[in-house]
């Protein structure tokens, strides 16, 4: 069973929760100084823990937005989001904080995997895993196992190119998913403070900014399915569980031919599926 402590670090919120038996029992969140340093972030964390009666030593599980590395290396992908993250050694400065029990990956693929085994994935051997929200994220999960690579970046599918944009990307490539369909992009092309008021606007600019996003990730979907031939895809993020838009990609989704149309459910985790996930194995539990 999952039990221990667990942060989630995303670009616009920390999130820190005590987890006995697989159930999040107490949670705490702040907002996230995307400009705050290696040093500050660490502490925030310890903040959070603190006040929920974390001790040292005690299982930990940290999930972060950005690459990491096999070696424990924090890099900010996305220039736009943790300014102050530049391939910072964040297992080891972790262990020196908190004790040695620490397991340690992006936000994405903790929620890719919390989503595959207790959440909208399950029964499905080959899931694939969208968060759509200030930027795009996700994970594949074969055979129980999460998709991974030594340098960090698998996962990372907001930064595939899309036919939707020619916009520069915080990850300095052009014309990405995530520039087109995050829920900066959103606001950007609606014209409004952020995506929530976006979806809040009844205005055909708005409407056209949040039916381009819906068709980049249909597109994305189609992709995906393409390589890996998944059983399953679950849409998940701030943006992707906004009322009326996962109807929208499934909209778009059946313009593709038959055989790119995956299936599509909505994740069933919400905003815990990251800190969930945090304390979960690699490889399959069984």
């Amino acid at each position: 069973m999952t039990e221990g402590f667990a942060v989630d670090l995303g670009g616009t919120k920390t999130a820190a929760a005590r987890i006995l038996a697989g159930r999040i029992e107490d949670r705490l969140q702040a907002p996230t100084d995307g400009q705050a340093g290696f040093r500050a972030q660490i502490e925030s964390m310890a903040a959070l823990l603190d006040r929920l009666g974390y001790r040292s030593g005690t299982r930990l599980g940290v999930a972060v937005a950005g690459r990491v590395d096999a070696a424990g290396r924090w890099q900010a992908v996305n220039a736009g989001t943790l300014k102050g993250i530049a391939g910072e050694p964040l297992l080891d400065r972790l262990r020196d904080r908190f004790g040695t029990e620490i397991m340690l990956r992006n936000d994405a693929a903790a929620a890719t995997l919390a989503e595959a085994r207790l959440g909208a994935g399950r029964g499905a051997g080959r899931f694939g895993y969208l968060t759509v929200s200030t930027g795009v994220g996700g994970g594949v999960v074969l055979g129980g196992r999460l998709l991974a690579s030594r340098d960090g970046l698998a996962g990372h599918v907001g930064f595939v190119s899309s036919p939707f944009s020619d916009d520069p990307c915080g990850s300095g490539r052009r014309g990405t998913v995530e520039s087109v369909a995050a829920g900066r992009a959103i606001a950007l092309a609606a014209g409004t403070e952020d995506a929530r008021a976006a979806f809040a606007a009844a205005t055909p600019r708005a409407a056209a900014a949040i039916d381009r996003s819906a068709g980049a990730i249909a597109r994305l979907c189609a992709d995906l399915q393409a390589i890996f031939g998944l059983d399953r895809i679950a849409i998940g993020g701030s943006v992707g569980l906004a009322q009326g838009y996962l109807p929208r990609v499934l909209d778009h989704l059946s313009g593709e031919p038959p055989l790119f149309r995956v299936e599509l459910v909505p994740a069933e985790l919400g905003q815990d599926s990251a800190l969930l996930g945090a304390l979960l194995p690699e490889g399959p539990t069984e």
